[in-house]
């Protein structure tokens, strides 16, 4: 299923030129996505129709799991969001390998691949997160009481365990740790277009090291690097920062409540905000406890690799933000001009907030169908606010829309960004078997 492409709102002002987009088809996007992992995911849900909780009740240990990586990693955070995911995707991919050992089919193949995917997360997160041991220990405990006594929980369990040992030795070292992620940036001399610290507060670069780090299928972080903004003398730029500036500032006359509300919902962190939504695609899947365990590996895989390349791109053009370029004069200068929300301190193009949801929207399409029955999300930082969603493109299309309605991205970065995150995610399905079987 394509990118949505939201339409940009009427702007105070002359008329823009038309901005050209390329064009997708969806049996392109499903092709790509579906046909390396028929043979991983024995039931992926027809495109066509929503997709509906599972009946049976398949896979409850996933989601006990989930819930437990969930608290864990909200219990521990790290500063930066790709250690965190880092945490998820480590314990997944340990899971879902450990998942594909069970032996043939009857009632021993789940209690095996229930046992080897609670052993694995298990024994992931306490290495990571040694301060809630207890609460693991425990969450281990309760699940393994579930499952009847025999060799297949054992065997299960034994696997969980070898494939945690593997997949952290893999991963040591990949310079995913804060540290490493918020490595040093010097700040390049002011000119037009380059970035420079943002008010309020000035502060120096992050994320510089994400670039540097390693990814889990990408060759090299620049792999799919796009190309350039658009020039600073284009109409394309000038419609862009006449868009924030009129739809961005924090005193906007033009900005809608409707509006306001997407930006202030989607200004929390990616991760943050996706793991509701993906706990709902889980829950929702037809899988059994591998292909669930699976979709959680790819997705969170895809979504280290895509922030990796997005700190590529963004320290490769370093594009100043739009409130450096609207203060200083690149659309007549507006010194007093102020953004809804804090701009983050690093570059502008492209929006790293956008390709975690091209990403996620790619994988998410494959493996859990495009549209689903409306789920609502909550935001941490709209409190009381509910937003009802029925497909993973609604979530971009609000991506896109709300960091422009924030004031902190302009909308070439927002739909670059998009297209960035889905053609990684797409390249994490068709190498899912690379991932998913220890062959990296």
């Amino acid at each position: 299923m394509p990118l949505p492409r939201p339409s940009r709102p009427p702007v105070p002002g002359p008329a823009r030129p038309p901005v050209p987009r390329p064009s997708r088809t969806r049996p392109a996007l499903l092709a790509a996505g579906c046909a390396a992992l028929l043979a991983l995911t024995a039931a992926v849900p027809s495109a066509a129709a929503p997709v509906r909780p599972d009946p049976a009740g398949a896979g409850p240990v996933v989601l006990d799991w989930y819930d437990v990586t969930a608290r864990t990693v909200a219990a521990t955070a790290a500063p930066t969001q790709i250690t965190n995911s880092r945490t998820w995707a480590v314990g997944w991919i340990a899971a879902a390998r450990a998942a594909r050992e069970a032996p043939g089919g009857g009632p021993s193949r789940g209690r095996f691949q229930d046992a080897a995917v609670a052993s694995a997360v298990h024994d992931v997160l306490a290495a990571l997160a040694p301060s809630r041991k207890d609460d693991l220990d425990t969450a281990l405990a309760t699940t393994l009481a579930r499952i009847p006594d025999g060799p297949a929980e054992d065997r299960g369990v034994a696997a969980g365990s070898r494939q945690a040992r593997a997949v952290l030795a893999a991963r040591a070292g990949d310079g995913l740790d804060p540290a490493s992620s918020n490595a040093p940036f010097p700040v390049p001399p002011a000119a037009p277009g380059v970035w420079q610290p943002t008010p309020d507060g000035y502060a120096p670069a992050i994320q510089y090291g994400n670039r540097l780090g390693r990814p889990f299928l990408l060759e090299r972080a620049g792999q799919f690097r796009p190309g350039p903004p658009p020039a600073l003398d284009s109409g394309r730029y000038r419609a862009d920062l006449e868009e924030v500036r009129a739809y961005g500032a924090a005193d906007s006359t033009v900005r809608t409540p409707r509006q306001t509300e997407t930006a202030n919902f989607w200004y929390s962190g990616s991760l943050t905000l996706y793991t509701d939504a993906l706990r709902v695609a889980v829950a929702r899947s037809h899988g059994s406890t591998a292909d669930r365990a699976a979709l959680l590996a790819l997705f969170h895989a895809a979504s280290v690799d895509t922030q990796i390349a997005t700190s590529d791109a963004k320290y490769t053009y370093l594009r100043w933000r739009p409130v450096t370029a609207i203060r200083t004069g690149a659309i007549g200068t507006d010194p007093a001009w102020r953004p809804l929300h804090n701009t983050p301190a690093h570059p502008d193009y492209p929006s790293g907030h956008a390709t975690y949801a091209g990403a996620a929207q790619a994988v998410l399409d494959a493996l859990a169908g495009p549209v689903t029955e409306p789920f609502d999300l909550t935001s941490p930082t709209a409190p009381g606010v509910r937003r009802a969603y029925a497909g993973w493109d609604q979530l971009t299309r609000d991506n896109v829309d709300a960091r422009v309605y924030s004031g902190i991205h302009s909308r070439s970065a927002d739909e670059v960004g998009a297209r960035l995150g889905e053609t990684v995610g797409r390249y994490a399905l068709r190498h899912a078997d690379r991932l998913l079987s220890g062959r990296l």
